[in-house]
């Protein structure tokens, strides 16, 4: 789920929520504001960093307790990269791939459609999932990469 193009309102969250089978208590919504509609690919630190600043008063504990549930219900995806020990949070759920701008840090999404991956030959397995993380660094004239 990728609700970025236009956010949605807090009722339209706690509708979410309840679709998905979430109490929508009021840090929930306001976590999922962050989550769901401002940030690109958050830590839990950041989350904590936004809420501090738009939600006083809310926990660490909170923050990771609710990242848990939106990871499990399926509207976050948890990303452990190599090249950090944090944990990021990426609100677009469908298949699609990364690129690490190493010079900047930034995290960018690749679509499947724009990066042929196959074997060489034939194999005998099913795949069920791909990660795939591209590094290097991003020429901002070229564009073809989404940073949502």
């Amino acid at each position: 789920m990728v609700i970025k193009d236009s956010c949605l309102s807090p009722d339209q969250i706690e509708a979410v929520l309840k679709r998905y089978g979430i109490n929508p208590t009021a840090q929930r919504i306001a976590i999922c504001r962050f989550v769901l509609c401002d940030a690109v690919h958050p830590s839990a630190e950041e989350v904590k960093d936004w809420i501090d600043r738009n939600f006083p008063k809310m926990s660490l504990a909170t923050v990771y307790n609710t990242l848990r549930i939106l990871v499990e219900a399926g509207l976050l995806r948890e990303l452990r990269l190599p090249h950090s020990e944090s944990v990021l949070y990426d609100n677009n759920v469908a298949m699609h791939y990364h690129f690490l701008d190493e010079a900047t840090g930034e995290l960018f999404d690749v679509d499947p459609a724009d990066l042929r991956l196959e074997f060489a030959q034939q194999v005998n397995f099913q795949v069920d999932s791909v990660d795939v993380l591209l590094r290097g660094t991003w020429g901002r004239s070229s564009g073809g990469l989404t940073n949502t």
